[in-house]
């Protein structure tokens, strides 16, 4: 599909990277950097490098190619599955592993050992790179993520969600002591507005974030808590305590690049899940155990104190 745009008086002078990133919101930075070094992007009907300054009128015009889905692949893998029947599945997911395939991640994820686990039973609402996922939790964050096996299921977890109904207990560990014992993080949550990997506290185009804390456990420096989400954003635990001052323990997008323990991402897990059973209606809850890494930096933690 070709893309067309005639550039207004405004941006008279400006390069043609900075043109089209800011005419192309929907396209990413670096896609549009490929193109332009690929020699794709056309001005007037000539090929036109980076550095090109445009000017008021002229017709700067490029391909976007159609998208192709990569095929996903059931592979055999060890799941510690929390409870299973034949509406849905609970894993507890480990440390490492991505929930479903995406740019750069199409082997290994909970979705590829779900296709073999499960053969065909799993809802295809979300579509095939994401068979049965209804929510998803970060890379390195560990614990409970529900699956679904079929649109019945499917539709009612994905409603609980939607009303906030679902008891979404996760535990962390965050630099600092925070003042109270308990507080509430109300803030809207949206892409960062210069750094598009990241999301930022934000009010302009955020959507509605709350997270409750709770105080478990006080460290020389940290403190060990509970959050309870309301709202289900992207990252927003990670954003949600970073922005009151007490970002999470080993996160080096929104908090400290270093820290004196040896982490692999941020220390978070997902403890507790609880929702209406789809078919039944009756309510059911479900905990992960701390992973080991979790348990023995509370012990070395402890130890400092």
């Amino acid at each position: 599909m070709i893309q067309e745009y005639i550039v207004p008086e405004e941006f008279s002078g400006v390069r043609i990277d900075k043109f089209l990133s800011e005419s192309c919101p929907l396209q990413s930075r670096s896609f549009l950097q490929k193109l332009l070094k690929s020699e794709l992007v056309d001005v007037n009907g000539k090929t036109v490098k980076s550095s090109y300054k445009v000017s008021a009128g002229e017709t700067v015009s490029f391909e976007v190619p159609e998208a192709v889905e990569a095929e996903i692949t059931a592979q055999e893998m060890p799941l510690d599955i929390l409870y299973e029947d034949q509406d849905v599945i609970l894993i507890n997911k480990p440390k490492g592993m991505v929930v479903h395939p995406a740019a750069g991640h199409y082997e290994g994820t909970l979705v590829n050992g779900l296709m073999h686990h499960c053969r065909d039973q799993l809802s295809g609402i979300n579509g095939v790179m994401r068979p049965g996922i209804v929510h998803r939790i970060d890379m390195d964050t560990t614990g409970v993520i529900i699956a679904c096996k079929n649109d019945l299921a499917h539709n009612s977890i994905a409603e609980q969600l939607k009303v906030h109904s679902i008891t979404r207990k996760y535990y962390a560990v965050v630099f600092g002591n925070l003042p109270d014992d308990e507080g509430t993080v109300k803030a809207p949550i949206g892409r960062h507005p210069t750094d598009r990997k990241k999301m930022s506290v934000i009010s302009k185009n955020g959507k509605d974030a709350v997270t409750h804390y709770r105080v478990l456990e006080r460290f020389r420096g940290y403190t060990y808590v509970e959050c309870r989400l309301e709202t289900g954003r992207t990252h927003q635990i990670r954003v949600h305590m970073a922005s009151i001052g007490h970002p999470l323990l080993g996160d080096q997008v929104y908090g400290p690049a270093k820290q004196p323990f040896r982490l692999n991402g941020q220390t978070l897990h997902a403890g507790v899940l609880g929702f209406i059973h789809p078919r039944t209606g009756e309510y059911m809850e479900f905990s992960a155990p701390l992973p080991d890494y979790f348990e023995e930096l509370l012990t070395k933690l402890r130890r400092l104190t």
